[in-house]
């Protein structure tokens, strides 16, 4: 493995939806070094299996550790429910037993019970993160007593990625995903954007929510937990480089990847491309 004197915070996505998780790392803290990698040249990734989703998170965070990143997080919900767990324990005892990959589900979980009053909560996910039961298998080990709902909403993330988030079509598929999974539950007052994509349609998402219903976006919360996480495992933090720089990787064209995340960041973007295998 390739040792660098950078330490940065590595933050894995499929395309561009991490950088919504990014945004809130550097605001909350952004003394630390930070780099960026988006798989954009094979997103999606929520149609894809289970094998496919695990093998190519494999190769990023694999890329990501050669590039001198002892902690990365998958700023992706699909990566998270589908190659995460496998990369803990099966992966990292072998090839990187020191570093550490955390995912975006748990801590999303760990703060639910504190915010549906129903106990009623519904998840909007691509289809990926919906078909994986991820957000109802660990919202069941907290807080058993809580019903979960899921609604995969496959057109989401390309209406985000293509910069069309505010065109008409976009409130078609907003409006015809809520009004589905609140037509199966009535009683849900708490709706989980499960895409690091989605903070991206909140306007739209709030004009056809119903009033009442409380939308939690993930990106303040896992920055709140990864600031918890550093407290309390300082053999992990010192290890951290902090000049408060950030670098961005794509695998697809570096260009593009710019302009679409000086929109996401509001603030220029200059990236590189680079080849994961």
């Amino acid at each position: 493995m390739q040792i660098k004197s950078e330490a940065p915070i590595g933050v894995f996505d499929s395309g561009y939806g991490g950088l919504t998780i990014l945004r809130e790392f550097l605001n909350l803290l952004p003394q630390y070094d930070y780099l960026y990698l988006g798989d954009n040249a094979r997103a999606p990734y929520g149609t894809r299996s289970f094998e496919v989703v695990y093998e190519f998170t494999r190769q990023a965070v694999q890329t990501l550790f050669e590039q001198g990143c002892p902690l990365v997080i998958l700023a992706c919900n699909t990566a998270s429910a589908k190659a995460l767990r496998t990369i803990q324990q099966h992966d990292l005892p072998r090839f990187a037993p020191e570093n550490r990959v955390l995912g975006v589900i748990r801590p999303t979980v760990e703060v639910i019970n504190s915010i549906s009053r129903t106990k009623h909560v519904g998840v909007l996910g691509t289809a990926g993160t919906i078909s994986s039961q991820s957000y109802a298998l660990e919202i069941k080990k907290l807080f058993p007593d809580i019903t979960v709902t899921g609604e995969a909403c496959p057109m989401w993330v390309p209406l985000v990625e293509n910069n069309e988030s505010h065109s008409p079509g976009a409130d078609y598929f907003v409006k015809k995903h809520l009004d589905h999974i609140l037509s199966f539950d009535p009683q849900i007052d708490t709706l989980i954007l499960g895409c690091t994509h989605y903070p991206l349609l909140t306007d739209k998402i709030r004009r056809y929510l119903p009033e009442g219903i409380t939308l939690f976006s993930q990106g303040r919360r896992v920055a709140e937990s990864l600031k918890d996480y550093l407290s309390r495992h300082p053999e992990m933090e010192s290890r951290l480089s902090k000049q408060g720089s950030v670098r961005f990787l794509t695998t697809e064209s570096a260009a593009k990847f710019s302009e679409a995340g000086t929109l996401f960041l509001n603030h220029p973007v200059e990236a590189e491309q680079i080849a994961i295998r």
